[in-house]
């Protein structure tokens, strides 16, 4: 296993896609969090039309909030992109029987890249911290403003919320990859549900029907938004929604992440590679 594991990531860090996508991680929370909402203080005191939010907001106090924003939506469909990447390229270069010739099961070969997309969104969790951190350092700079930092704790707990999101999501990525055997069509119809059916159910559906609204309490988008949420995360982020408790919302986000390794897997074994 640590061998296919190896040869993986060799694999992946070659791929300058995938670091294309952890930039953009990167630079979407940089703009989002903090770029946008400083520019709009300009216009008025905290609070007022066109700030959109604070300055409290941008401080190193909220930095784990200001990291964890866009991972319900954004960034969590930057890491399903990429768990399509994993699975799904191997059918479009049709490399899966010259991977398997090496030896290792598919079970293995499977496993491994599940390993390698959960070390993967550990980089980009740590990515996004470190960019939310400097940018709550440069903000507090300039404005004068104490870096009071939140407390060790918090920091790693907000990290392990942003990983299990996102390796959740970058699993639902693989299974799609598996599922479609290729790779543009699972990014397609990840993307039209992380990106618009999900708001849709929210914005339209679940205020209209009470049965949808209580659908959105075991869907993975609502309860990844209460997660990031539970962590300060801002509420006029898109995604981000206080539906459901922080351990309830865990034991969802945990059992899709088990649920789409599994069926992954089922797949894997079941069907034929080609």
């Amino acid at each position: 296993m640590l061998t296919s594991i190896r040869a993986e990531l060799i694999k992946q860090t070659r791929r300058p896609a995938n670091w294309l996508l952890l930039a953009i991680a990167a630079v979407l929370t940089l703009t989002f969090a903090y770029a946008i909402p400083y520019a709009g203080l300009s216009s008025g005191p905290s609070g007022a039309p066109g700030s959109g939010r604070g300055l409290p907001s941008m401080l190193p106090e909220a930095f784990v909030g200001n990291a964890l924003g866009g991972v319900p939506i954004f960034v969590g469909a930057l890491a399903l992109v990429f768990g399509v990447l994993v699975a799904g390229s191997e059918y479009g270069f049709q490399t899966w029987k010259t991977v398997l010739a090496q030896r290792p099961s598919r079970f293995t070969a499977y496993g491994s890249k599940l390993a390698v997309v959960a070390i993967a969104n550990l980089i980009g969790v740590l990515t996004l911290f470190a960019a939310a951190a400097g940018g709550s350092a440069a903000v507090a700079a300039l404005e004068g403003a104490p870096m009071n930092w939140p407390s060790a704790g918090d920091i790693v707990l907000g990290m392990g919320v942003g990983w299990l999101v996102m390796t959740m999501w970058g699993a639902c990525g693989a299974l799609l990859g598996i599922a479609f055997r290729s790779v543009a069509l699972p990014i397609g119809l990840g993307l039209v549900w992380m990106l618009a059916i999900q708001n849709l159910l929210a914005s339209i559906a679940a205020p209209a029907l009470e049965f949808v609204g209580e659908l959105q309490k075991v869907l993975p988008g609502p309860n990844t938004g209460a997660l990031a949420a539970a962590m300060g995360a801002a509420s006029e982020t898109p995604g981000v929604d206080a539906l459901v408790g922080s351990g309830h919302a865990t034991i969802v986000v945990a059992g899709y992440l088990v649920a789409f390794c599994a069926l992954g897997g089922w797949l894997m074994h079941r069907r034929d590679i080609l």
